[in-house]
């Protein structure tokens, strides 16, 4: 019996120190308890405005709505002027509530409730109003209070979509507008592997997934113990990057390049044992708008590290 025994804490030691040596703690950190997901962390960031002003789109009534079919995005609503209608994360649809006031509403003029009819083939009853702490009445579709971005001045921009992590363009049910994934689309550049790399002009060289899409690290999660503190409602900002295989990768470092078992039941692929995601606010190969997010988001180095710009 104590043969067996000493046998069994000898082969979990062993599978303990693989793991280790992978994952290594050349960067000082200090192993650990199983991974779990650390609470708290959405690393949405806030809301920008980029110094914009409003430019007389302001209390215009948003007339009879269109959905326009972005390329990227999927079906977008707009206004009657076909100008991108928006959400803001830290909105809530259920109650309805807008939390965008002063500033913020300089940079994301409100749309009035007041005028707004919908657009042809769209649910009418997902119309609505939410009252704002001024007073005044604001369209809302799907619960979610709608919004225009200063800087887009003609139809067809979509200049807010992404800004500070928080405000996207919406589709006809007031959700995020999504494109098909570009699978679907047969969009997957002709050659490319499952993760390369690309050379950014101000970051050089950072990770790519297998559509080109810039690949991403959270600064809350930590490599070892592997954990993840992007759960919930973070993840559909941040999506994870799937498995992929080594044979499927060109130019990344293989040292710590593991899969890593999220306790949500998710496999996520992970460079030097980091957590790895991409950005819905990306909508195309080379977008990098998930740069910087919230303090806590950057592209990733093809060695796993955080791709930042020389100073």
């Amino acid at each position: 019996m104590n043969t067996w025994r000493n046998a069994s804490l000898a082969a979990t030691a062993a599978a303990v120190l693989v793991l280790m040596t992978a994952c290594g703690e050349e960067d000082g950190r200090s192993a650990g308890a199983a991974s779990a997901v650390q609470p708290g962390g959405s690393g949405y960031g806030d809301h920008a405005s980029g110094g914009a002003t409003a430019r007389g789109t302001a209390g215009k009534p948003a007339g009879r709505l269109t959905v326009w079919n972005s390329p990227e995005l999927g079906r977008v609503v707009t206004d009657g002027a076909g100008l991108t209608l928006y959400r803001f994360d830290k909105d809530t649809a259920a109650p309805p509530a807008s939390h965008c006031d002063g500033d913020c509403a300089k940079a994301w003029p409100v749309v009035p409730a007041g005028g707004a009819t919908a657009a042809p083939g769209t649910d009418a009853s997902l119309l609505g109003a939410v009252t704002r702490s001024d007073g005044t009445k604001q369209l809302t579709i799907g619960g979610w209070p709608m919004y225009r971005y200063a800087k887009d001045t003609k139809a067809g921009e979509a200049q807010g979509q992404g800004v500070g992590g928080t405000w996207f363009a919406a589709a006809p049910d007031g959700k995020k507008a999504r494109a098909a994934a570009p699978a679907a689309r047969g969009a997957r550049p002709a050659g490319l592997p499952g993760l390369t790399t690309r050379k950014d002009p101000r970051l050089g060289d950072v990770v790519v997934d297998q559509d080109g899409m810039t690949v991403y690290r959270f600064t809350k999660d930590s490599a070892w113990p592997m954990t993840s503190a992007c759960t919930g409602e973070c993840l559909e900002e941040w999506p994870v990057v799937a498995p992929v295989a080594k044979s499927d990768t060109r130019g990344i470092r293989q040292k710590g390049y593991v899969t890593f078992d999220r306790p949500d039941g998710v496999k996520q692929q992970t460079i030097d044992c980091w957590p790895l995601y991409t950005f819905a606010g990306d909508a195309k190969p080379g977008d990098i708008n998930g740069q910087g997010v919230g303090g806590t988001w950057f592209a990733v180095t093809p060695q796993g590290k955080l791709a930042k710009a020389p100073r």
